[in-house]
């Protein structure tokens, strides 16, 4: 049952970025009242007719796509149910909780989205309609990775480390929505008689472009932050991150520079969902895996200092140091051998006591 609802949660991600491309693509396009009413596509039709050409057809489309992203939905939420109904367990249960979320915000979006359409495309609207694809995709994101690592755990990393990424996380957001105030000061606003937010483009295009810099910025310091630790899971992350903020904004800036064509716009879309699930994956990163594993941190003294105060180091009989509830560097456990071993003999008896 896992691995099909494993599949299925990956299939939620898949379609949820589409939903978002295809919906670029209505804007773009100028089809944005392609179906001028909601939920119906005309006043008397749920489907377009021939008079409304083209753009009735790609928004049609559109909304097409949106019931096969709740079909997915759906059957994700029933697999997770009945895996639920067998396993009975606290990973079973977040499961299905993370599976309703996903599929409740399908219709939900519907909704805003039938918003969209019948304010005319006010651009705050439109806006929210995006972000809201953005809510989904954590839930999604929650809901696939828990399915392949299980119930995870916190993985011991410095606290300013994960500080750190918490902080990341936040900016990553704050330059989606920076991102979103952009388009809807811009061209492209689905149709030729919407309204836009009559903010200047610059000036906004500008703060987004400085917040974006902070980002990178923050990508670079925790993947140097977290080689220096030894977080080996957490620098992967970043790295791809950094990756993909990069290639994100070689296409923000020169669609900027080019007159905003629409192929980049879109590509520009794709790109920021890309950037919100990198972000997703390294703030998962500072999590640990289901079976209770630890990354070390490095610097041994450091690591057991950061966790436990002065460390808490106890000698088992078999001569293994330890920090209670934690895994210890190696470098630390054959120092501490070697004394007990010195203490043995000082005392004859062949005991530590104490």
């Amino acid at each position: 049952m896992i691995p099909l609802l494993r599949r299925l949660a990956l299939a939620n991600i898949i379609a949820n970025v589409a939903i978002v491309v295809t919906g670029g693509a209505v804007r773009l396009t100028g089809s944005g009242l392609g179906c001028p009413t909601w939920p119906r596509c005309t006043d008397a039709s749920y489907v377009p007719n021939a008079e409304m050409g083209i753009h009735g057809v790609i928004e049609f489309s559109n909304r097409m796509l949106g019931w096969v992203v709740g079909v997915v939905a759906l059957a994700t939420l029933v697999v997770a149910f009945l895996h639920h109904r067998r396993e009975r367990t606290a990973t079973s249960r977040g499961l299905s909780r993370l599976a309703l979320g996903v599929f409740l915000g399908i219709p939900a979006q519907g909704v805003v989205g039938g918003i969209t359409v019948l304010t005319d495309l006010n651009p705050w609207v439109v806006g929210l309609h995006f972000l809201a694809s953005m809510g989904v995709l954590v839930a999604a994101y929650a809901l696939w990775r828990r399915s392949v690592d299980g119930r995870a755990t916190r993985t011991v990393l410095p606290g300013p480390l994960r500080q750190l990424v918490q902080v990341l996380t936040a900016v990553s957001a704050a330059v989606i929505v920076l991102g979103v105030i952009v388009t809807g000061s811009g061209p492209h606003a689905g149709d030729a008689d919407a309204h836009r937010t009559g903010l200047d483009p610059e000036i906004v295009a500008q703060f987004h472009a400085d917040v974006v810099f902070l980002l990178l910025g923050l990508s670079a310091a925790v993947w140097f932050a977290a080689r220096a630790t030894g977080s080996r899971r957490t620098a992967r992350a970043a790295l791809v991150l950094v990756a993909v903020e990069l290639s994100q904004g070689v296409i923000g800036f020169v669609q900027y520079f080019t007159g905003l064509p629409e192929i980049l716009v879109g590509l520009h879309m794709l790109g920021a969902c890309l950037v919100w699930l990198a972000t997703l994956s390294l703030l998962w990163s500072t999590r640990g895996a289901h079976d209770g594993r630890r990354e070390a941190v490095g610097g041994a003294a450091a690591g057991a200092e950061e966790e436990r105060g002065l460390g808490e180091l106890q000698l088992d009989q078999g001569g293994r140091a330890g920090v209670v509830g934690h895994q210890v560097d190696p470098r630390v456990e054959e120092p501490v051998a070697a004394a007990r071993h010195g203490v043995e003999g000082a005392l004859g008896d062949g005991q530590l006591r104490g």
